[in-house]
């Protein structure tokens, strides 16, 4: 019928990214992967420390990816100086260092997530999905470095009985696997128990921290100074 008005459903606001990486190359490869997504739109880019910082301020992007290797400010203290402003952006790391040192100190700094360049395009489009809503996200082949520490810091008395949750030994384990990324059934082939067994442990662990997932992991450890440089 000519002259309809039919209402229109609100389309979703686009995540708004500013990308810092001092190679050229690079922030062409992540223009090309993040301008085919729907959800998704660059509105600012550069190579140093100090521009990325009067970027935020200007351009309020909600999530920035941040290389941590800068030609002027390390992209550990670039974070560390967003979120001291009270800016409401988020800082995704995104770059070659898998090291615990790095790792640690971005964490540290404030980072909600971190990357390594190798990771596959999914990992990191779902990462800025994530972070977007307020999770954390570290890809699992680090979260390693978190465990080993929060391990670590138990045995060495460092971490006290209230923050540890009072975990057993083999909740431990399963909090190890868990946060290399495996499955039940790995899970249950690696130390050979069943899956109905690595479900219960599973479930326990994460009642006795207070957790649902992952990322709430990640920030538990955090808040309780579970980890450290």
């Amino acid at each position: 019928m000519s002259g309809l008005n039919v209402p229109q459903k609100d389309k979703p606001s686009k995540i708004r990214l500013l990308l810092v990486d001092d190679h050229e190359v690079v922030r062409s490869g992540l223009r090309m992967l993040l301008e085919s997504q729907d959800d998704m739109s660059i509105i600012g880019e550069c190579g140093t420390g100090s521009a990325s910082i009067k970027l935020v301020v200007d351009l309020e992007p909600d999530i920035v990816l941040m290389d941590i290797s800068l030609p002027d400010i390390s992209g550990i203290e670039v974070t560390r100086q967003i979120q001291a402003s009270g800016s409401q952006c988020r800082v995704i790391a995104l770059t070659i260092h898998e090291d615990e040192q790095f790792f640690f100190q971005m964490l540290q700094a404030g980072a909600c997530g971190y990357v390594p360049k190798r990771a596959a395009p999914e990992d990191l489009l779902n990462a800025i999905r994530l972070v977007y809503k307020d999770e954390i996200y570290i890809y699992p082949m680090l979260t390693k470095h978190l465990v080993n520490d929060f391990l670590q810091r138990a045995a060495d008395g460092s971490a006290n009985q209230e923050a540890l949750g009072g975990l057993t030994p083999r909740e431990y384990e399963i909090l190890v696997a868990l946060a290399n990324g495996a499955s039940n059934e790995e899970i249950s082939e690696e130390l050979s128990i069943s899956i109905h067994t690595v479900a219960r442990h599973r479930e326990n662990l994460m009642r006795k921290l207070g957790l649902h997932s992952r990322s709430e992991l990640v920030k538990y450890a955090i808040r309780k100074g579970l980890i450290s440089p």
